[in-house]
Formats: structure tokens, sequence, C-alpha cells
């Protein structure tokens, strides 16, 4: 992947793909991406063969290939794509499934926002269809309840859809100071610690699917008791930050009635 030196003003955005094992729909959303003229990283979290062997044949200009060498979690993956792009001269990372739940359409509707608010946190907000598992839908709204309290406001309307647009200046630097999640667990909690650190949060609504026989790496027991320890952790850190968070608040608020 080639450096290019971010400048102030310049927005510079490449899309970041965590993978394991999701063969038989990384060739598409790749190409997808490049119609939309993006350069792709693309991290393979300790895949097996098969799915290297598919990965080795997408290497080309505009496509980087990050291995590690045993799996080791979607957040880490993650994590080490996106110091990587940094390093690589990026302002803007656009994280996106390989598993094809995500509409690639909508890559423009990110990367607008992201031009237009540069230091914001770009969430997508989920638009789901009957393909969604009921259980996984019912589960989410605990964790918007806890993410409210976490962050004493309703600014981002969902926390775990990993179809985003990260800055990556402020989004390293929260990494450097602290490492986030490994897991499932990593995208609640990237988010949580952005608002924290006063980074904008920008909502966009976009479709997601359940593709039939998709394979989901999704763990109810693990990565739940993983997620409910997370949420431990993130209300009782958000407690010494409470006077500040409400006094960010009051500040938007007063901004908004000015």
């Amino acid at each position: 992947m080639p450096h290019a030196p971010g400048a102030p003003g310049v927005f510079h955005s490449c899309a970041l793909i965590p993978i394991y094992n999701h063969k038989d729909t990384i060739a598409g959303t790749v190409q997808a991406l490049r119609a939309h003229g993006l350069p792709v990283l693309i991290v393979d979290d300790g895949s097996d063969e098969a799915t290297r062997a598919v990965l080795d044949g997408l290497a080309a200009p505009g496509v980087q290939v990050l291995r590690l060498a045993r799996n080791s979690g979607k957040g880490r993956a993650i994590t080490t794509g996106m110091l990587a792009a940094r390093d690589a001269g990026y302002t803007h990372a656009l994280q996106i499934d390989a598993d094809g739940q995500h509409d690639l359409a909508d890559v423009p509707r990110f990367l607008a926002e992201g031009r237009a608010c540069p230091d914001a946190l770009v969430c997508g907000q989920p638009i789901y269809d009957d393909s969604v598992p009921r259980a996984r839908l019912y589960g989410r709204y605990v964790t918007h309840v806890c993410v409210w309290l976490e962050t004493l406001s309703f600014m981002l309307r969902d926390s775990m859809c990993g179809y985003r647009l990260y800055p990556l200046e402020a989004t390293c630097a929260e990494i450097d100071r602290a490492p986030l999640p490994a897991r499932m667990d990593f995208d609640t909690e990237a988010a949580v610690r952005l608002i924290w650190r006063g980074v904008p949060v920008r909502n966009l609504p976009t479709r997601v699917t359940y593709p039939e026989n998709g394979l989901s790496h999704f763990h109810m027991l693990h990565d739940n008791l993983r997620i409910s320890a997370m949420h431990t952790r993130l209300l009782l850190g958000m407690l010494p930050r409470a006077p500040g968070l409400l006094w960010r608040k009051r500040k938007r608020s007063l901004a908004c009635t000015a």
C-alpha cells in the first residue's frame, strides 16, 4: 500500500476488512470497494488455507493483505489494520465486514459524512430485514441502554454495527493510550471510549442483511460474557467521567439554542 502522508485538511481514507475464513464473500466485497475508488486493507486473522489462497489471488495494486499468525479476534485484527493505515498516511479507515452483511452502495455516503465532519466517528445505524436472527436483534437493545448510560447521551444509535468510518488520529491515540478489546466487544468499547474522548458521532442509516447460510463467528456464550464484562468495566469508567460528560452535553444543548 503506497505511503500517502496526511496533511491538515486532507481526507484520505482506505477500507479496512478483518477476515476469518470468509473465502466465499471477500472477493465481491473487495471488488465493490475498489469500484468506489477505495484502497483496501485486509487483515487476515489466521484464516484457513482455502481462505489464504483466495486472499493471495486478490493481492493487486490498491489491495494489501496483512496476516496475523494465529486467530486473535476481530478486535485485534481491526487494531492491527488501523495502526497500519495510520502509518501509511491515511486519515480515515472505513471498517466493513467480510461476510456480505453490509450495503456497499452506501460507501459514498459514509465517505461524504467523513469529509463533511472529518473529526467524527461515522457509525452505521442498521436497518434490518427479516433475515436478522431475533435473539441477536433483541440482545442489541440491552447494549443500547448500557451505552446510553456509559456515555450519558443518546448520540450513538447503534454501537455494535461493524460498518463505520473511523478518524484514525483520535482512534489510534486511544489505542496507544490503552489497548481496545481483541474480540467481538471491540466495536462497542471503541465507540464509547471515543465519545469519552470528545469525538463527535454521525449516525448513518444503512441496510444490513444476514445472508442465508452465512458464516458467523459470534459465540453466544463466550462473546456475551465478554460483552457483559465490558459493560461493567465501562459503567465503572463512566462514573469519574460523569461531570465532564454532563458538562459537555450541556454545552452542546446551549449551542443548539443559541
